[in-house]
């Protein structure tokens, strides 16, 4: 594994089909692509319009334990899974999410995989792709300014200026931009009043166009998007203020899902990408529904570890598109559980069976949550130079005493050759007819009890607590009709509790909502608990100081 070279040398090398080719594999024509260079491409909406009535493939979930600093892996396996799959004779695709610009300047770096199970073009997924973040970015903020400019001229509706909840968002972290003020610097530039920024894959819009299913569904969902109230407190909608059909034309390229390969040149949808920790963590449905409707087998990431990403998938995703997975893969690492074990990042490469053994606590929490669901659970052990055959062991034998197989997995450095067994074990699990899928609350169950529900079942924490004004604001929501909407829970994604310092598998918790807002266009109510931010910072040394061109005019240090 240490031969390896760089992910950036690996991409650089590759020898890329043109996406014609790629794109024929799956029976799409060249005339139903919309071309960005000849290596990625947007696919129709009118070839996906006449994909209706064919059947669906197997929907294959990847998630994982919690994130550590020693690293999971989770793309990386899920384009491994996808090469390995093809590699073994059964036609698969994969979806995963783009990369957010915040991120790759900030600490977390890319989102295409990594060593040899790789998303290529890798710069260009990494960075401005098809522009549609961009787009998201451009029609968030045009309905920003559409509320302002209507109460500046005005306010026909009545618009209560300090009821605005419409905040402005940036593909960017900037802890500056969480609390402004606006509108400064006398008549000629509107009513002052506070507001702020969050990040672009925090946005509604991003979690519409991730959850809408056509044109006609993304209009639709951007005109019921609540922007604030009235004095009476009555909700004004972007619908209300005409803003919604500009919307949906600046949407309505981003719309198409974006066609790209892998190293080995299988098919990858790659569209769309609201974080897990802050938004429903999922590519978009109709990249998913489309994949299904051209492969046998469908490979998709939910955002990290199965108590956000997978949970919020089942609950949110699947719930309202109607999917139903086929089976599910949990990624682990020995690295991941010597942390969740009590072993410092530094003493990592010390061999330490007990370590792992009492980390695993995080990765059993997360195969009974998964099979809470009623889907057939494998675990992807992603293989680091570093494990030993005894710590290895340990781990398959704890999987196995949770009625779970834990494969070895050496994509990284082996491509869909280190993958193999996985891909074998998934087609059995996926093709066994096993998965009984099932949310884990019903639709008419309150708001509150449906963030209680995830808390006690999913995190196993005591409870969940709430100040007077977050459970009437509940409790009006559901007077006025949006009772029956899932919950998105926005917390850290290190823990199964609110403390991001609390590895393992705490218990008996109390998790705090300190905020909720309603996201009516997407169709959830969002939960913020603890700490988090929908703005994130730069760390102290952002990656964005390494990132630059070399005299090749090469870019450096983004992977």
């Amino acid at each position: 594994m240490t031969d390896v070279p760089s992910d950036i040398a690996i991409a650089r090398a590759a020898k890329k089909r043109p996406i014609r080719d790629v794109a024929a594999t799956l029976g799409i024509g060249e005339a139903d692509l919309v071309p960005y260079g000849h290596d990625k491409a947007k696919i129709s909406a009118d070839f996906i319009k006449s994909l209706q009535g064919r059947r669906d493939g197997r929907l294959i979930l990847v998630t994982a334990v919690n994130p550590t600093p020693a690293g999971e892996g989770k793309t990386t396996t899920t384009v491994g899974l996808g090469d390995g799959l093809n590699r073994i004779g059964r036609q698969a695709a994969i979806c995963i999410r783009e990369a957010s610009l915040g991120p790759n300047f900030g600490m977390k770096g890319g989102a295409a995989g990594g060593g040899y199970a790789q998303v290529v073009p890798m710069e260009e997924m990494n960075l401005h792709f098809t522009g549609d973040f961009h787009a998201i970015t451009t029609a968030h903020n045009l309905l920003a300014a559409m509320i302002d400019n209507h109460i500046h001229w005005g306010n026909e509706l009545g618009i209560d200026s300090r009821r605005v909840t419409w905040r402005r968002v940036i593909d960017m972290n900037d802890r500056a931009l969480r609390d402004i003020v606006a509108s400064l610097g006398g008549p000629a530039n509107g009513y002052p009043r506070e507001t702020g920024f969050d990040i672009t894959v925090a946005s509604e819009v991003m979690a519409i166009l991730c959850l809408a299913e056509d044109l006609k569904d993304l209009e639709r969902r951007l005109g019921d998007i609540i922007v604030g109230y009235r004095r009476d407190r009555r909700p004004v909608t972007a619908r209300d203020l005409k803003a919604d059909g500009a919307m949906a034309v600046l949407l309505k390229d981003a719309m198409q899902p974006n066609l790209v390969q892998t190293l080995e040149n299988n098919p990858a949808f790659v569209h769309g990408g609201p974080f897990a920790n802050i938004a429903h963590g999922c590519n978009s449905v109709v990249a998913t529904k489309t994949a299904l409707k051209l492969a046998d087998y469908v490979v998709t990431e939910a955002g990290f570890g199965a108590d956000l990403g997978a949970e919020k998938f089942f609950d949110i995703k699947c719930r309202k598109a109607g999917l139903k997975p086929d089976a599910a893969v949990i990624v682990a690492t020995v690295r991941a559980m010597k942390m969740n074990g009590g072993v410092a990042k530094a003493d990592l490469g010390v061999e330490n069976v007990d370590a792992v053994t009492a980390g695993c606590a995080n990765l059993g929490r997360h195969i009974e949550n998964v099979k809470s669901f009623g889907v057939p659970v494998v675990v992807a052990i992603n293989h680091f130079a570093s494990d030993t055959e005894a710590e290895i062991a340990a781990l398959k034998a704890f999987a196995q005493a949770k009625g779970v197989e834990a494969i070895l997995c050496r994509h990284w450095a082996m491509g869909s050759a280190g993958i193999e067994d996985l891909a074998h074990k998934v087609v059995e699990l996926a093709d066994s007819g096993a998965a009984d899928f099932r949310p884990i609350y019903g639709d008419d169950l309150s708001l509150f009890d449906k963030i209680e529900t995830v808390v006690k079942r999913i995190y196993r924490g005591a409870e969940a607590t709430a100040d007077t004004s977050v459970r009437q604001q509940l409790a009006a929501w559901e007077e006025a009709g949006y009772g029956r909407l899932p919950v998105c829970m926005a917390k850290t994604q290190y823990s199964f509790s609110t403390d991001p310092t609390r590895r393992g598998a705490p218990e008996g918790f109390s998790v705090h909502v300190r905020e909720v807002r309603l996201s009516a266009g997407a169709g959830f109510v969002v939960a913020i608990c603890g700490e988090i931010m929908t703005m994130p910072g730069l760390p102290s040394k952002p990656a964005a100081e390494t990132i630059r061109l070399n005299d090749e005019g090469q870019i450096e240090g983004l992977f």
